[in-house]
């Protein structure tokens, strides 16, 4: 991010979200942006995005300015190169925890004894292959976070973003989750995590 300034308009007010940020993540690290509520870091995150545009300045992926493309060209940065965990989960309740991860490689068209096999896997890397065929309602709020993170991952993407990925869980939950994103930044993923606290 370079410069990065994002007014939001309402009835004539202005409220400044984002003013001047500069943020230079490289391939690889874990960056945890902290802040209190209203602070504008869920703004920050929605930009790194590609679900919002900034006011002014520029959002860089690998060397492309991002904050210009086109609605299309944004999508498509956002699919092939960005996983969102969500604090909420999102995941879908009369899915299987199985179904919930292969939803992105349906969307993509994926065959599904591949689906599968990449879904199974990734539910593998976070712990959760046995309850592959559990529905959400049925697992922990622990278990769900992995669930949505399994999803995350399961496109492969060079970029995971994290808003408050632990607001919901207890410490002991909230520690795997973030063990689990540490790996993965290990692992040459570039994380970027959200919180109110870490």
């Amino acid at each position: 991010m370079e410069n990065v300034r994002k007014i939001y308009k309402n009835n004539g007010i202005q409220t400044v979200a984002l003013d001047g940020v500069n943020l230079k993540v490289r391939r690889g690290e874990f960056v945890a942006i902290v802040g209190p509520s209203g602070s504008g870091k869920s703004t920050m995150l929605n930009m790194l995005g590609a679900l919002d545009r900034p006011t002014e300045g520029r959002v860089i992926i690998d060397g492309v300015d991002i904050s210009k493309l086109d609605d299309n060209k944004r999508a498509e940065v956002r699919n092939k190169k960005i996983g969102f965990v969500f604090q909420s989960y999102n995941l879908i309740n009369r899915l299987t925890a199985l179904r919930n991860v292969e939803l992105p490689l349906t969307l993509r068209n994926i065959p599904e004894p591949t689906r599968k096999m990449l879904a199974l896997n990734m539910l593998r890397e976070v712990g959760l292959d046995s309850k592959a065929f559990k529905k959400p309602t049925q697992l922990s709020g622990g278990e769900q976070q992995r669930v949505a993170i399994a999803r995350a991952l399961v496109t492969e993407p060079s970029i995971i973003l994290a808003d408050e990925p632990t607001g919901n869980l207890d410490s002991k939950s909230g520690a795997v989750v973030v063990n689990i994103l540490k790996q993965l930044a290990r692992k040459g993923n570039t994380v970027i995590v959200v919180t109110h606290n870490m």
